[in-house]
């Protein structure tokens, strides 16, 4: 049996060291926020503050304070900074959060005690606003008309106009054109919807219609395409434009078949955000399409029926039903607007390059 004498260490040689600084538990945040919130609400009652907003405020302020100096205490200075950094975008996020969920909270508990389906069916006919009943088909209908009407004019001018200023456009005519997009951009609705009257109706003569309150909205919508198509062609990557035409094929094909079809997730959000921006505008309505209680489905002939229209009548007449009919009216045009954004993410699912082999 043999016996090993264990070599004894050489000084001049050194180990390497372990390092590993100090770190907080993962649940600390959720600890500071919640003794945040403790001390936030405590300083609201004895302050007498009555409002949660101010309580949600302070909540905030403590929150970002006692992150940093929980942070700079254990992991030091140049870690506190980005603990720092997190909390704020967090805080953020909750702002930006908050009034969208107590605003759909809201509609949906007040919009609730009308909404069912006679409600969405029948419409206003020979009722007065202060009467109980009726319902917003005919806004629906004259809705839903004005929007489609709009999306056919301003989609294919602005999926054009992009397509132009992207893969065409060279000189002082794109300049031209980038400039008067970026005008529109700011346009205000009213001064829209006082153009079409003032060359539709005045000049030319024609009556109250949803044609001519489409017409208004697809100036609003026709910025916002063509902005949101232009961003997202140029992510498109130049190479997939190369490799196209290297195997022979025409410029416009390549676009038809490639970098639209490539872009097309973006797109469809682009112009969803554009349907989205004009089905809740009621100053172009009011001018163009007026007023009617009742059923039009024809939107080139007589006034019509419409949803933003609809909400601020009825919340204008100041009674309890009318009020009521407001806040459902508000909730089907909230339906109506996700419901697009779902067929949106369909579509774009659905045509959307597919990866992988």
């Amino acid at each position: 049996m043999s016996t090993t004498t264990p070599t004894p260490p050489n000084p001049l040689v050194k180990r390497p060291a372990t390092l590993k600084a100090a770190s907080l538990p993962r649940w600390s945040p959720l600890a500071v926020a919640a003794g945040s919130a403790a001390v936030a609400v405590g300083i609201g009652v004895a302050a007498g503050l009555d409002s949660r907003i101010q309580w949600g405020l302070i909540a905030a302020v403590l929150f970002l304070v006692g992150s940093y100096a929980l942070a700079v205490t254990v992991e030091g200075a140049r870690q506190a900074r980005d603990r720092l950094a997190t909390s704020l975008v967090w805080v953020m996020f909750l702002l930006a959060v908050v009034p969208l969920a107590s605003l759909i909270y809201e509609t949906v508990k007040r919009g609730a005690k009308v909404f069912d389906g006679y409600f969405l069916t029948h419409s206003m006919g020979l009722l007065s606003d202060e009467e109980t009943g009726g319902g917003i088909y005919h806004a629906i209908i004259g809705t839903l008309e004005q929007v489609l009407l709009a999306s056919v004019i301003a989609v294919p001018i602005g999926l054009l106009t992009a397509v132009y200023l992207v893969e065409y456009g060279r000189g002082k005519l794109a300049k031209t054109v980038t400039f008067f997009v970026d005008v529109m951009t700011g346009i205000p609705s009213i001064v829209a919807g006082l153009f079409v009257l003032s060359f539709w109706i005045l000049i030319l003569g024609f009556s109250y219609s949803g044609w001519a309150g489409a017409m208004a909205l697809a100036i609003l919508m026709m910025p916002v395409i063509v902005r949101s198509t232009e961003e997202m062609l140029k992510l498109v990557p130049n190479e997939l434009r190369e490799a196209s035409l290297a195997l022979g094929v025409p410029k416009w094909r390549t676009i038809l078949k490639v970098v639209l079809p490539t872009a097309i997730g973006g797109i469809t959000t682009g112009v969803m955000l554009s349907v989205a921006r004009i089905a809740g505008e009621t100053a172009p309505v009011l001018l163009l399409v007026w007023v009617n209680p009742v059923i039009n489905t024809n939107p080139f002939d007589g006034s019509q029926g419409s949803l933003p229209l609809y909400i601020y009548q009825q919340y204008a007449a100041g009674t309890d039903a009318s009020i009521d009919r407001a806040w459902a009216a508000a909730l089907a045009l909230i339906g109506f607007i996700m419901i697009l954004n779902l067929a949106a993410r369909g579509v774009a699912r659905w045509k959307a390059p597919k990866t992988g082999r």
